[in-house]
C-alpha cells in the first residue's frame, strides 16, 4: 500500500515532463528530425536497394490499367464524401467540427496547447487576454410570462400537425416550477397535496390528469388539481377559464395559487377578447402583490395595452420598468423601439434620409432599434418574416432564440399595425453589428453576448425548428477541405475514365516534377561528399 501511494504522486509529474518534452521537441527539433530522415534515406539508399525497389514499383505502376486508377479515385471520392456528410451532420447538430473537436481535445494537449478551446478563440479579447466562456448553467432560464395553455393551444397544434411543440426539457422545468410553486411546504403536506406533488412529475399527460381527479376525490377543494385540469385537460379557453374560476373560489389564502390563478384568468380574458377586463385584472394583481416583479406580469400588461393601442399607458409602464437597475427583456427593449419608431416610421424614407440626414426623432428611433437588436439579435428575422414562427416554449432564455420566438409570436401584429415600423426596422437593424464587431468579447450598451445561448435554446426549442445562431458560425475548415477533396477525386475519376492515356501522361509528368527536388538534392550530396566517405559510412 505504501508503494502504491508513494508512486501515484510521481506518475503525474512524469507524464507532464513527457508531454512538455514532446511539445518542445515537436516545436524546435522537427526540422532537425526531417533532415536526419533525409540523411538516413540517402545513407541506406544502396544497402537497402531502394533504387531497385523504386524501379520495380514504377514498373508495377506502369502495368496497372486505367480501370485501377478509376477505382482508386472513385473510392477516394466515396470515402471523402461520407466524411463530408458526417462532418456536415455533426456541425448542424452540435455547431462544431468533429475532427476539429477531437484534434483540440486529444491532440492539442499532447503538443503543448491548451486542453480546450472553450476559453480561447472567440472568447479572447482584442488584447489577447482570454475571457472565460460562460457555461450552460450560467445561462438562466426564465418562465415565459405569456406561455400558452397545453390543453387548449399546444395540444391542438399536436392534433393538427402531429408535431410536439414542447421539448421534454421544457416540460420538466415546468413540472419543477409547479411542484415548487404549489407544494413548496413539504412539512405539512396533506394527502391530496402528496398526490399532486407526484402528478406534476408524471411524464404522461393522461397520468397527470388521472392524478388530479384522484386528488379531487380525496378533497373536493384541492385548488391545485383544478389548475392542472385547466392547464392540460381543457380543450378551449372558455373551459380553462371556468376551471380557473372554480380554483380561485377554493384557493383560500395561498398567495402562490392566488397569483398564478389570477394571472391565468387575466390571460384567458385577453385571449377571449375582453382586453380592458384583462388590463384591469393585471393592474390589480400588480398593485396587490408589488413584490412579485420577478413574475414579469408587466410584460402581459404591455402586450394587452398594445392591443388596445393605448400607447401613452405603454410608455408609462416602460418608464417604470425600463430602468438601468432592472433586468431587461426583449419585450422591454423592442416595445420601447416600437414606440419611438411609430412616431417617425409613417413618413420615413431611406432615400430621403440619405440625402438630408436623420432628424432627432429618427435618430432616437434608430438608436432604440440598435439597442433592442444588441440585446436580442434574433428577433428582427421573425418580425420581418425572414424565419418562420413556431409556438413559443414555456421557458425562455433571455437574449436567446427562444425569447425571440416568444416575443415575435405575440408582438408581430403590433409592429404590423404601426405603419412603416417594419420598414424602418428592415433598413436599420443590421447596422447594429457594425457597432459591436466582437459581440462575444465586448458589448456596446449591454454585457457581451453570452456564448451559451445556442446550447440552451436547442434544449428549449423543438427539433424541427432551426435554431438561430449568433454570431453566425463559419463553416469549419475540415468541411471545406473534405468537400474539395471529394470534388477533386470525383473529377479525377471521371477524367481517368474518359481519357485514360492523356491522364497517364499527365500523372507521369506530375510525379516526375514532384520528385525532381529530391533527385537534385541527392545529386548535390553526391558531389559535395567524397564517395569513399559514404562507402565507409555504409560499411559501419
Amino acid at each position: 500500500m505504501e508503494d502504491t501511494t508513494s508512486s501515484n504522486p510521481q506518475s503525474p509529474g512524469f507524464t507532464e515532463k513527457l508531454k512538455s518534452w514532446l511539445s518542445w521537441s515537436w516545436t524546435y527539433v522537427c526540422f532537425i528530425w526531417f533532415g536526419m530522415v533525409l540523411i538516413m534515406i540517402y545513407v541506406l539508399w544502396s544497402p537497402l536497394k531502394l533504387q531497385e525497389t523504386l524501379t520495380s514499383a514504377s514498373v508495377f505502376l506502369n502495368t496497372l490499367t486505367p480501370k485501377f486508377y478509376v477505382a482508386l479515385t472513385g473510392t477516394s471520392s466515396l470515402i471523402s464524401g461520407l466524411i463530408l456528410i458526417f462532418e456536415w451532420w455533426y456541425f448542424r447538430k452540435y455547431g462544431t467540427s468533429f475532427i476539429e473537436q477531437v484534434s483540440v481535445s486529444h491532440l492539442r494537449p499532447l503538443l503543448g496547447g491548451v486542453e480546450s478551446s472553450s476559453t480561447t478563440g472567440l472568447f479572447s479579447s482584442v488584447n489577447g487576454e482570454a475571457e472565460p466562456r460562460p457555461s450552460v448553467s450560467e445561462c438562466k432560464v426564465w418562465r415565459n410570462p405569456l406561455n400558452l395553455f397545453r390543453g387548449a393551444e399546444y395540444n391542438r397544434y399536436t392534433w393538427v400537425t402531429g408535431k410536439e411543440p414542447l421539448t421534454y426539457y421544457d416540460m420538466n422545468l415546468s413540472a419543477q416550477d409547479h411542484q415548487t410553486f404549489f407544494t413548496g411546504d413539504t412539512q405539512q403536506l396533506r394527502p391530496e397535496d402528496a398526490v399532486m406533488q407526484k402528478a406534476w412529475r408524471e411524464r404522461n399527460p393522461q397520468a397527470r390528469i388521472r392524478a388530479a381527479y384522484q386528488a379531487i376525490e380525496m378533497n373536493n377543494e384541492c385548488a391545485a388539481a383544478y389548475v392542472l385540469l385547466a392547464e392540460e385537460e381543457a380543450t378551449t379557453i372558455t373551459e380553462a377559464e371556468r376551471l380557473f374560476k372554480k380554483a380561485l373560489g377554493i384557493a383560500g389564502k395561498d398567495i402562490n395559487l392566488l397569483v398564478y390563478i389570477k394571472r391565468r384568468l387575466a390571460m384567458c380574458a385577453r385571449k377571449l377578447g375582453r382586453i380592458k377586463e384583462a388590463v384591469k385584472m393585471m393592474r390589480d394583481l400588480m398593485k396587490e402583490f408589488p413584490l412579485l416583479g420577478m413574475l414579469n406580469i408587466h410584460e402581459n400588461l404591455l402586450e394587452a395595452l398594445l392591443e388596445l393601442q393605448a400607447y401613452a399607458d405603454v410608455q408609462a409602464v416602460l418608464a417604470k420598468y425600463d430602468d438601468i437597475s432592472l433586468p431587461k427583456s426583449a419585450t422591454i427593449c423592442y416595445t420601447s423601439a416600437l414606440l419611438k419608431a411609430r412616431a417617425v416610421s409613417d413618413k420615413f424614407s431611406p432615400e430621403a434620409a440619405s440625402r438630408r440626414g436623420l432628424s432627432t426623432a429618427e435618430m432616437n428611433a434608430v438608436e432604440a432599434i440598435h439597442r433592442a437588436v444588441e440585446f436580442n439579435p434574433h428577433v428582427p428575422k421573425y418580425l420581418l418574416e425572414m424565419k418562420s414562427l413556431i409556438l413559443p416554449p414555456e421557458h425562455i432564455l433571455k437574449r436567446g432564440d427562444s425569447e425571440a420566438v416568444a416575443y415575435a409570436f405575440f408582438h408581430l401584429q403590433h409592429w404590423k399595425r404601426a405603419e412603416g415600423a417594419l420598414n424602418l426596422l428592415h433598413c436599420t437593424w443590421e447596422g447594429t453589428f457594425r457597432i459591436i464587431p466582437y459581440p462575444l468579447e465586448k458589448g456596446h450598451l449591454f454585457y457581451p453576448y453570452p456564448g451559451c445561448t445556442e446550447t440552451a435554446d436547442r434544449e428549449l426549442l423543438p427539433s424541427f425548428h432551426e435554431v438561430s445562431v449568433y454570431p453566425k458560425k463559419e463553416l469549419p475548415f475540415f468541411i471545406l477541405f473534405t468537400a474539395g477533396l471529394c470534388s477533386f477525386t470525383a473529377m479525377l475519376a471521371m477524367l481517368t475514365h474518359q481519357f485514360p492515356e492523356l491522364m497517364g501522361v499527365f500523372a507521369k509528368a506530375f510525379f516526375s516534377t514532384l520528385f525532381a527536388p529530391l533527385g537534385f538534392f541527392a545529386d548535390k550530396m553526391e558531389s559535395f561528399m567524397p564517395s569513399s566517405f559514404w562507402h565507409q559510412l555504409t560499411r559501419i
